[in-house]
């Protein structure tokens, strides 16, 4: 559908056909649309000397056709309600004059009295209003009208209305507020312009013009083109980088959803039980892990419930508020060493040239400038699902520190949560994520996801709630502002297609590099170093291992001699009374006791440890639980324990690596 204009439509009607020419021609071409109210006054006078002809003495069409100039003033006003008042009143008094002096001049005569004057007085004047009506409708400089109906029921009545664009499922329309009010008013009355035009609340939206509190677009979207599921279609750009678009989704317009995480930073995935979080989860993940210069960290306590065909092609996953909290501590080490190998190859912050090895002199960490050869990064993700889970755990402040200091390091922060409420996230955690991906929530929730601006310009995620699986908004930078209040959903996906992107993409994805890799390991130790990819066990080893369970023995050794069927020995009714074994310790001995079993849970992967370990094993210490709690203070202080957001509870620091 073209784009609706006055104007041109206006000059098409006064280029109509006409056989005059020269000066008679163009007279003619600038008199036609302002002719009928002057035909209609001519045909009224010709109608009331007809009418006097044919009735002149009868009573019965005296009353007829007073009766019908009634009739006619009245269903003229009724017509006129849905129009403006201006316009209502204008037409009414019209037919009311038209028809009373017809039924005069039918009765009396035209000629007759003052009836001739009053034709030639009041019809031309009738006919001129219509004209100046027809030039005030009219308005080349500016394109607006004032025939706005539908905005005076809402309470806009003094709005301007600049020329509609309209495209598929889409009509744009500028507007100016009156001075001396602010676009406040028109995001108050978009609920009410959305019931006078009988479509949803979020078909309505408005985008304020920045350089002005009362200018802005009207944005209407008639259809809602996200009812019907849309599945995955396969990665938008296989093979390519994390820095090019990711396509999770579509618009209500038709176009695509893009999420471009290098500019985004750090997103917030929220929404209630029900509103499709998970798929779009799934759907992000699905396009990062099939671009071949990005790593991801995986943080999810629902142990693979639904991201599970994702863990064989993430870097590093945990499934407990432990590894949650040792992989929060491993990216406050991985930050500070990704910045010091991108800043030494002259990096100000990760590009897709710094995955690549370095053969650029330009980007060499070598004093002579010649090119270094040094194994490119890649970009990281930490993705931390069910979040709330993880800050309970550690602190609501965890994320603070890493989402401000990872940008330059090239990490995404991805926080996916069902509510970012002030009890489960800190406003500083929820400052330093920029952007956002807002499923539906309770009405109430919308303010923790969307900024204010989106909201009152017409985005309501709380009217979907959990109705509208995968409706959503996406408020990140790299998209376009205007795009921020327009609905959209993300695909729908399925395990075969997470299974086939894991194995299918695994052979161009980045392995972790060195640097990030011993920063990690310094921090995390084993449990990063030793680390399982939950789903990479192969069938045959599953096998293997479940035939040893079936082969071993079902008696004890040490019970093999024992026949079943004998009689038990005779009871012995003394008393038992056990010695007390426990013996104490030296201090060297306690010392070097904790100092083993810190070495043991090194070696198991388990790096986060508090006093309350150290008392379960108090017996094989040999201490009292105050000397026991005083020497995990002196580890503490000597760099061999570091502290967590978690109160209580400690980093073991691995062995021969500074705090």
């Amino acid at each position: 559908m073209g784009e609706h204009n006055p104007e041109r439509e206006h000059e098409e009607r006064l280029k109509g056909g006409s056989s005059a020419s020269g000066v008679g021609a163009y007279l003619l071409h600038r008199a036609k649309p302002h002719l009928p109210p002057w035909l209609g006054v001519g045909a009224l006078g010709v109608a009331g000397g007809a009418a006097h002809l044919a009735w002149a003495d009868s009573a019965a069409a005296g009353v007829g056709l007073t009766l019908s100039s009634v009739a006619l003033t009245g269903v003229t006003w009724w017509a006129g309600r849905s129009t403006s008042p201006q316009r209502r009143v204008h037409s009414a008094v019209t037919v009311a004059c038209g028809s009373a002096w017809l039924t005069a001049a039918a009765l009396a005569g035209p000629l007759t009295g003052p009836l001739p004057d009053a034709y030639l007085m009041g019809g031309p004047a009738l006919a001129l209003s219509w004209n100046v009506r027809m030039v005030m409708r009219r308005n080349p400089e500016g394109g607006q009208s004032t025939d706005k109906g539908l905005l005076e029921k809402v309470g806009l009545a003094k709005t301007q209305l600049g020329t509609a664009k309209v495209e598929p499922n889409r009509v744009t329309v500028p507007y100016a507020l009156p001075q001396g009010e602010t676009n406040d008013k028109v995001s108050k009355a978009l609920p009410s312009i959305a019931s006078a035009l009988d479509v949803p609340v979020t078909a309505v939206r408005n985008r304020p013009d920045p350089e002005s509190a009362r200018r802005g677009v009207f944005t209407v979207v008639p259809v809602d083109m996200l009812r019907e599921v849309i599945w995955w279609p396969g990665p938008s750009s296989p093979g390519g980088s994390i820095s090019e678009p990711l396509v999770i989704g579509v618009y209500d317009d038709g176009t695509p959803l893009q999420l471009t995480l290098p500019q985004a930073l750090h997103l917030l995935v929220m929404g209630v039980t029900g509103a499709g979080k998970t798929e779009g989860a799934l759907d992000v993940l699905a396009e990062v892990l099939t671009r071949r210069d990005v790593a991801v960290w995986l943080s999810d306590p629902k142990c693979g419930q639904d991201l599970g065909d994702v863990f064989p092609a993430c870097d590093w996953v945990v499934q407990d508020g432990d590894g949650a909290a040792l992989m929060i501590e491993a990216l406050k080490g991985v930050i500070p060493a990704r910045q010091g190998w991108l800043g030494a190859h002259g990096y100000r912050s990760w590009e897709p040239a710094a995955a690549e090895a370095q053969s650029d002199p330009r980007h060499s960490c070598r004093k002579d400038g010649t090119a270094c050869g040094c194994p490119g990064m890649p970009y990281l993700v930490a993705w931390f699902e069910e979040a709330a889970n993880t800050l309970r755990a550690v602190d609501d402040d965890a994320f603070t520190g890493i989402a401000q200091e990872a940008r330059s390091a090239g990490i995404s922060l991805v926080v996916s949560m069902q509510r970012a409420s002030g009890y489960q996230i800190s406003t500083d955690t929820r400052a330093s994520l920029p952007a956002a991906l807002c499923f539906g929530v309770d009405e109430r929730d919308a303010g923790f996801a969307l900024p204010s601006d989106v909201l009152e310009a017409g985005a309501n995620p709380g009217a979907w709630s959990n109705k509208r699986p995968g409706y959503c908004y996406l408020v990140a930078a790299g998209v376009e502002e205007e795009r921020w209040v327009t609905p959209s959903r993300t695909y729908r996906n399925d395990p075969v297609a997470l299974e086939w992107v894991a194995r299918e993409f695994a052979p161009i994805r980045m392995g972790v590099d060195p640097v990030t890799a011993k920063a990690a390991a310094s921090v995390a130790g084993t449990a990063y170093t030793d680390r399982d990819r939950p789903g990479t066990q192969t069938t045959e080893a599953a096998v293997s291992t479940e035939e040893q369970r079936v082969e071993e023995p079902l008696v004890d050794p040490e019970d093999a001699g024992i026949d079943p069927e004998a009689d038990l020995p005779p009871a012995d009714d003394s008393p038992f009374l056990p010695a007390d074994s426990r013996t104490e310790l030296t201090k060297e001995e306690a010392r070097e006791v904790m100092e083993r079993l810190l070495e043991q849970w090194e070696r198991e992967g388990r790096m986060v440890v508090g006093p309350r370990d150290f008392l379960a094993h108090s017996e094989e210490i040999g201490r009292k639980p105050t000397w026991i709690k005083n020497q995990v203070r002196d580890f503490r202080r000597e760099g061999r324990l570091a502290e967590t957001s978690e109160t209580g509870r400690y980093r073991i620091v691995p062995a021969l690596t500074p705090a």
